[in-house]
C-alpha cells in the first residue's frame, strides 16, 4: 500500500467543556490536513476532560457518541477530508465508558471502549469495553487502544494478530508515567512490528499534571516524531505500511533472520486466557 502521513495532536483540553474542545479539535484537524496528514490522533478524553472527582461529576462530563460536540467533530473530519481518532468520556444510557471515536470523510466509522481501567479519574467510574477491533481504512488497518491499555502486552498483540498496521493511542499520561512513552510504546511497536501513534495531553486538570511526550514509533522501535512535556503542537510522521506487514526480519539473508510471529507457540500460552492469581 502507499505510504501515508499520521499526525498526533498534543494539547490541553478544557475540563467539562465539550463544545470548546470540539472546536479546538476542528482547528487542529485543519492544521493536520495542511500538513498532508491522512490520519490524525487526538488525546484521551480530548472532547470532555478526564479528571472526574466523583461518579456524579463523571456522569456530568460524559457525552453520548452522537451528541452535538461529537457530531461537530465528525463534521470537521469530513471537511478536512481525512481520518481521525478522538477520545471522549462516553455516556451510553446508564453506563459510562472511556471511548475513542474513529471518523472518516464519510462520517463515523467505529467506536473503541477502553478495556483496561486504572483506578484513576474518569476510569474509576467507567465500565470496561469488551472488544479489540481493527478498523479497515483506505490506506491501512487501524487498531485503537487508550492510555493504560498499552501497558497490557496482550492487547497490542491481539490487534497485531488481527492485522493492525498501526495502533492509535489516545492517552493522558500523568506525572510519573514517563516510562510509558519512553519504554512501553517502543517495546509494543517492536515486539509486534507495528506503528504506534500516541497522542498525549499537556497542562493541569483538577490537581493532576500531564506530561505530553506524544510520539510516533516505527515497527523497529525507533521514534519517528515526538513532542516535549509542555507544548501544544502537532507532530507528523510518515508511515510505510509494508514495513508493518513484514513480520519476518532479515538481518543477514539465510544467516540471521527473526520471525517472532511465525515462531509463536500458542499452545504454550494457554495460561494467558485464564484468571490466575500471580505467584507471590
Amino acid at each position: 500500500m502507499t505510504p501515508f502521513r499520521v499526525a498526533c495532536v498534543q494539547f490541553a483540553p478544557a475540563f467539562a467543556e465539550p463544545h470548546a474542545n470540539s472546536a479546538r479539535c476542528a482547528e487542529w484537524l485543519q492544521d493536520a490536513a495542511d500538513a498532508d496528514a491522512s490520519l490524525v490522533v487526538f488525546p484521551e478524553a480530548a472532547i470532555t476532560g478526564y479528571c472526574a472527582r466523583s461518579y456524579e461529576e463523571a456522569r456530568d462530563i460524559a457525552v453520548e457518541s452522537d451528541s452535538d460536540p461529537m457530531l461537530r467533530f465528525a463534521d470537521a473530519v469530513r471537511a478536512a477530508g481525512l481520518h481521525a481518532v478522538v477520545g471522549f468520556a462516553e455516556r451510553a444510557g446508564a453506563e459510562l465508558f472511556n471511548s475513542a471515536l474513529v471518523c472518516g470523510p464519510d462520517g463515523p466509522i467505529g467506536l473503541y471502549r477502553k478495556t483496561h481501567l486504572p483506578y484513576l479519574g474518569f476510569d474509576k467510574h467507567a465500565k470496561r469495553g469488551s472488544a479489540l477491533e481493527v478498523f479497515e481504512l483506505p490506506f491501512c488497518k487501524l487498531g485503537v487502544l487508550i492510555c493504560y491499555d498499552i501497558r497490557v502486552p496482550e492487547a497490542a498483540r491481539v490487534l497485531a494478530l488481527k492485522g493492525a498496521d498501526i495502533v492509535a493511542l489516545p492517552t493522558n499520561w500523568p506525572d510519573k508515567a514517563q516510562r510509558s512513552p519512553q519504554i512501553v510504546c517502543p517495546t509494543r511497536a517492536m515486539e509486534n512490528r507495528i506503528y504506534v501513534a500516541a497522542s498525549s495531553r499537556v497542562g493541569e486538570e483538577n490537581g493532576f499534571s500531564f506530561i505530553g511526550m506524544s510520539r510516533v514509533v516505527a515497527p523497529t522501535g525507533d521514534v519517528l516524531a515526538s513532542a516535549d512535556s509542555q507544548e501544544e503542537t502537532v507532530i507528523i510522521a510518515d508511515v510505510d505500511v509494508s514495513l508493518a506487514r513484514q513480520k519476518r526480519v532479515v538481518i543477514v539473508p539465510d544467516e540471521y533472520e527473526l520471525d517472532t510471529f511465525g515462531e509463536r507457540q500458542p499452545e504454550l500460552y494457554e495460561d494467558i486466557t485464564r484468571t490466575l492469581t500471580p505467584a507471590q
